[in-house]
């Protein structure tokens, strides 16, 4: 199954990617992950991302292309995969449509999960992700068992330099303004799947295996 995830920063794509890997068996694509995986290494791709992500700002499309395009062709995405973070914009939409055309693949389902920005913010400001295994936590709505440690692994719970009131309302912008065109986009191709993000997360995850299913 190709999927991609669409919603606004804080919509909790996160803690519904890592469900939806496990129920399918596909890898989870997080462009996301992948440029703070080489900002923490001090590669040159982590460098150059690093100077739009701590201005809340979108990384640039031929970074972003280049690196989902090999990353969709290595072996354990030939059953599937979950994009998490891109597209973003249209013209990546349409870049990925040629990618994988050249492939003879198609996507299956577009996810879009909907929440207000009110909402957002109070996630965002509140998430804490495990510093060794990167699950996604937050202190009001998705506690761990042990306070400040991961479930998963054990590993150290930290909050993210962006995610402060500041950066993440100009998160929210940029998506409005070059995100959302994507759920026209994709609603014209017949595969957007809407969901209120506000719902229960097991409830939530039920309703997107069940549109999937149909």
């Amino acid at each position: 199954m190709r999927l991609v995830l669409l919603g606004p920063p804080g919509a909790g794509k996160g803690t519904q990617a890592s469900a939806i890997i496990k129920k399918y068996n596909i890898p989870h694509i997080s462009t996301g992950d992948i440029f703070r995986a080489n900002i923490k290494q001090g590669t040159e791709l982590g460098k150059r991302a690093k100077e739009y992500m701590d201005k809340g700002l979108l990384v640039p499309d031929d970074l972003v292309v280049s690196i989902v395009k090999d990353r969709i062709t290595e072996e354990d995405c030939k059953d599937g995969f979950l994009l998490d973070g891109f597209p973003r914009t249209v013209n990546q939409g349409e870049a990925l449509d040629d990618e994988l055309s050249q492939l003879n693949l198609k996507l299956d389902k577009v996810i879009n999960i909907d929440v207000e920005k009110e909402v957002l913010i109070e996630r965002a400001i509140g998430r804490r992700i495990c510093k060794d295994c990167g699950a996604t936590y937050h202190i009001k709505f998705n506690l761990p068992k042990k306070e400040g440690f991961c479930d998963n692994c054990g590993g150290k719970l930290y909050q993210r330099d962006d995610d402060t009131q500041e950066t993440v309302e100009k998160r929210i912008e940029v998506y409005q303004k070059q995100t959302k065109p994507l759920i026209d986009y994709y609603t014209e191709k017949g595969l957007i799947l809407n969901v209120d993000g506000t719902k229960p997360i097991n409830e939530l995850f039920e309703e997107i295996v069940q549109a999937l299913e149909v």
